[in-house]
C-alpha cells in the first residue's frame, strides 16, 4: 500500500488516498498530528510523539526535537549513550507513523510519498530517502511541500486556467511556490524559500525577549535544561495564543520564581521585523522568476502552522494585494496533498487525468576558469547549466575546453547554488575526464550533460570530443550522507532498538505528561504524585477496564491543573 507523509520539523502526519479522497490517519492517541520528537527512557525504550515531547521538559538530555533542520548534515545526537544521525531520528518518526497507518487501515504499508521543502538541497533529499529506507518503506516520490499543498486544495480539479501562490511557513522552513492550473495540469512555475526560517525562529524571538526582561543577566544559559525547556514550552503556548488574542501574560515560569511577562501582537510583530523582512525575499524572488506581477496571481494559499500568526498573513496579504484562502487546515494541507500524490503514483482512476510537474529549486552547474590579459588564468567562477526553476525532468548540455594546451584531464566540479563563485555554493561531486596527450586546447573539448529528474536526482555525463569516451558521475557520498554499507549498519541498529508497543503509547504518553505537570506546577505536586502512584498501580493490575478508568481519571485531573493556569 502507498501512503503520503508530511515529515515536519515540529509535527508529522500520514494520510492515504481512499474511496472518499485523501484522509488523515490518527495515531495511537487518536490525534492526527504526531510531534516530531524522539526520547529514550530509563529502560532504554524509544518513545516517539507526544510522550517524547513532554519528556523534553522532564528529561531534556534524553529527548530531541527539530532534527529535520539537521537533515543532510553529519550532526549526531546522544540519547542515553546511543548516537543518532538526523536520518535515524526521522526514521523513528516515520516508523511510528507507518505503524499507525497499518493499525488504522488494516493493511501493510510498503511504499510512501514523502513531502520535503521545495528548497531542500540534494543532500537533504538524499537524507530523507535514506530515512524512509531505514523506516522500511520504498520512497516512490519526494514531493515538494507547496506542490502537495496545492493538490490538497483540489486546485487540479478547477476547470479554468488559474495561477496560485502557495506560501508555506512551517516550524523550521519557508517555501514559496507559484503554480499554474490548466486542463488538469498542475505546473510549478517557480519556487523559492529559506531552509532556516520558520515558527521556531519566531518562538526564539519570544524566548529572547523573556530572558532579557525576566531573567538574571546570565539569561537562559544560567538555567538548568529542564527549566529552559519549561520556559520554551510555555512561551510556545503564548505564541499560539497571540494568533487569536491581542495580548498574553504569563508568570511563575521559573518554578518558585515569579517572572511576570506580557506580550502584545503589535510588539511581537515589531520584535519579529527582521524575520518578516527575510520572508519578503522568497516571495519577491518567486514572483520575479515566474515573470509575473502580484496582480497576475489569482489566489494565495497559506500553509503551515506558523501561518496562523497574524503578522505572517498580513505580510502576504499586503504584498499580494488579496486575502489568502483558508478553507483547508494549514497543518493538514501538506499531508493531504502527499496522499493525493500517492494516489496519482498508484494510478488511481480518479486522478489519471491529472498531470503534475515541478521545477528544479536550485541552479546546477560547474566551475570554470577564465583567461585574463597577459595569459593569467582566474578560476572559481560558477557556470549554471540548469538554471533554477526549470521544469523537471530537464536535461541540458554544454561543451567546455581545457584552459591550457598542456592539460591531460579536466576536473568537472558539480555545484548547486546561486552565487557567481563556486566557493559560496554547495559542491555535490566531481568528475574527472581524461583528455589524452597534450595538444591544442580548442580541439579537445568535453561535452557535459546534466539531467535532473522529478525525484531530485542529478545525473552528470561527459564525453571527450577527441575520442568519444563517455564518463558518468557517481556522486560521492560525503560526510553528510551515508554509504550503502553505513546505511545497512544504521538500519540494523534501528532494528535492534526497543520501542514502546503501540498499544501502550496512550499510557506511556499520559505518564510523561503527568511527570511534566509535576515538574511545572510545584503547588500541585503532592496531588500529582499521588495520581501518578494510583495510575501505576492500575497499570500493574493489567486489567484493561481498570487501566482505562484510571487513565480517564488522571487525564481529567491533569486537564484541571493545566486549565486553571
Amino acid at each position: 500500500m502507498l501512503v503520503g507523509i508530511d515529515l515536519g520539523t515540529t509535527h508529522s502526519l500520514i494520510a492515504h488516498y481512499g474511496p472518499e479522497g485523501p484522509a488523515l490517519v490518527p495515531n495511537a492517541l487518536g490525534e492526527t498530528l504526531t510531534p516530531s520528537v524522539v526520547a529514550v527512557d530509563e529502560q532504554g525504550l524509544v518513545l516517539v510523539g507526544q510522550g517524547a515531547k513532554d519528556r523534553l521538559i522532564t528529561h531534556p538530555t534524553a529527548s530531541v526535537a527539530t532534527f529535520k533542520r539537521w537533515m543532510g548534515s553529519d550532526r549526531q545526537t546522544s540519547l542515553r549513550g546511543g548516537h543518532y544521525r538526523p536520518e535515524q531520528l526521522s526514521a523513528l518518526v516515520l516508523r511510528s507513523l507507518l505503524d499507525d497507518a497499518r493499525a488504522h487501515l488494516g493493511a501493510d504499508v510498503t511504499e510512501a510519498v514523502i513531502s520535503v521543502p521545495a528548497y531542500f538541497s540534494d543532500a537533504q533529499r538524499k537524507a530523507t530517502r535514506q530515512a524512509g529506507e531505514m523506516a522500511g518503506v520504498k520512497v516512490e516520490l519526494l514531493v515538494n511541500e507547496p506542490t502537495a499543498a496545492a493538490l490538497a486544495y483540489g486546485l487540479q480539479q478547477l476547470d479554468r486556467e488559474s495561477r496560485f501562490l502557495v506560501f508555506d511557513l512551517g516550524g523550521g522552513t519557508l517555501d514559496v511556490s507559484i503554480l499554474e492550473m490548466f486542463e488538469g495540469v498542475v505546473e510549478v512555475s517557480a519556487s523559492a524559500g529559506d531552509n532556516w526560517l520558520g515558527g521556531e525562529d519566531f518562538l526564539d524571538v519570544l524566548v529572547k525577549d523573556f530572558a532579557a526582561r525576566c531573567l538574571p543577566p546570565a539569561g537562559m544559559d544560567g538555567l538548568v535544561p529542564g527549566v529552559r525547556a519549561q520556559i520554551r514550552r510555555r512561551l510556545e503556548q503564548a505564541k499560539k495564543a497571540l494568533s487569536s488574542q491581542e495580548q498574553v501574560s504569563l508568570d511563575g515560569l521559573c518554578g518558585e520564581q515569579t517572572a511576570p511577562w506580557q506580550m502584545s501582537q503589535e510588539r511581537f510583530a515589531q520584535l519579529s521585523e527582521p524575520l518578516l523582512q527575510r520572508m519578503r525575499a522568497p516571495l519577491e524572488r518567486a514572483i520575479r522568476d515566474a515573470k509575473l506581477r502580484p496582480a497576475d496571481i489569482d489566489e494565495v494559499i497559506l500553509v503551515g502552522g506558523a501561518c496562523r500568526m497574524p503578522m505572517a498573513a498580513q505580510l502576504v496579504a499586503r504584498m499580494m494585494g488579496r486575502l489568502p484562502l483558508r478553507h483547508v487546515n494549514p497543518d493538514h494541507a501538506i499531508a493531504l496533498g502527499a496522499a493525493v500524490a500517492a494516489g496519482m503514483k498508484a494510478n488511481d482512476q480518479r486522478l489519471r487525468e491529472v498531470v503534475l510537474t515541478d521545477v528544479c529549486p536550485y541552479s546546477l552547474g560547474t566551475d570554470v576558469g577564465r583567461k585574463l590579459e597577459g595569459g593569467k588564468i582566474d578560476t572559481g567562477y560558477f557556470h549554471p547549466i540548469i538554471p533554477r526553476n526549470c521544469t523537471v525532468p530537464v536535461s541540458r548540455e554544454e561543451v567546455f575546453y581545457p584552459l591550457t594546451d598542456q592539460q591531460t584531464q579536466v576536473q568537472i566540479g558539480v555545484y548547486q547554488g546561486e552565487s557567481p563563485w563556486v566557493r559560496n555554493n554547495i559542491q555535490l561531486g566531481e568528475l574527472t575526464v581524461p583528455l589524452g596527450p597534450a595538444g591544442h586546447s580548442g580541439e579537445r573539448g568535453v561535452r557535459v550533460r546534466f539531467t535532473y529528474d522529478v525525484n531530485g536526482i542529478l545525473q552528470v555525463e561527459a564525453w571527450s570530443l577527441a575520442n568519444g569516451e563517455r564518463h558518468e558521475l557517481v556522486l560521492q557520498q560525503g560526510e553528510a550522507t551515508l554509504s550503502a554499507q553505513e546505511l545497512r549498519a544504521r538500519i540494523a541498529a534501528l532494528d535492534a532498538l526497543k520501542v514502546h508497543p503501540r498499544e501502550q503509547q496512550e499510557n506511556v504518553a499520559l505518564l510523561a505528561r503527568a511527570e511534566r505537570v509535576y515538574e511545572e506546577y510545584i503547588h500541585d505536586r503532592p496531588d500529582v504524585q499521588q495520581w501518578i502512584l494510583l495510575f501505576r498501580q492500575a497499570l500493574d493490575t493489567q486489567d484493561l477496564r481498570v487501566v482505562k478508568e484510571h487513565r480517564e481519571a488522571l487525564r481529567e485531573r491533569l486537564d484541571g491543573v493545566e486549565g486553571t493556569r
